[in-house]
């Protein structure tokens, strides 16, 4: 299991190898995490994401980071959630998920996340951090992996003392 820090704050100064994009299907830039990963990123960042001809919900992307402290940005669509019955929480799962596939597929060892679909895209921040927080111990149960760091980007203190709080019950400590 790689070690795994939860912090609030502004996911594009981490100091991660790749962080994630809470990105739109078009990949071509967006309000909250997804613009200010562009802007950090610079106009380098939408050249390439422009030929990757967007990006599915509940897939995942690589591009390089550009201008930013991490070398890779993972990008991924997360769900709108539309009252839970829609497979809104199997698809933020897959988010996740593929994000930690694109990592080992390019021997990536420390990635940051943000709380996927929990802005714009409604999806209550303690059922998305469970969410987020299960997958990413069944993916390290479940798989070799090089990486060995994990780190959470919350965006306000109060999604992460929920974040923190999920941590302890699913983690345990």
């Amino acid at each position: 299991m790689p070690e795994i820090e939860i912090f609030s704050g502004d996911i594009t100064k981490a100091a991660t190898q790749a962080i994630v994009n809470a990105a739109n299907n078009s990949l071509l830039g967006g309000g909250g995490v997804d613009g200010a990963i562009h802007k950090a990123a610079g106009v380098g960042l939408l050249e390439e994401c422009r030929k990757l001809n967007g990006c599915l919900s509940g897939q995942a992307k690589i591009t390089k980071g550009y201008n930013l402290k991490a070398q890779f940005v993972i990008h991924t669509v997360g769900p709108i959630w539309r009252g839970g019955s829609d497979n809104e929480e199997l698809i933020l799962s897959s988010c996740y998920k593929n994000c930690l596939k694109v990592a080992d597929q390019n021997k990536i060892t420390s990635i940051a996340f943000p709380s996927i679909s929990t802005g714009v895209y409604n999806f209550p921040i303690d059922k998305a951090s469970k969410t987020a927080l299960v997958t990413v111990k069944d993916y390290f149960r479940n798989n070799q992996s090089l990486i060995s760091r994990i780190e959470f980007f919350l965006f306000s203190e109060r999604d992460f003392n929920i974040y923190q709080n999920n941590y302890s019950l699913i983690f345990g400590n």
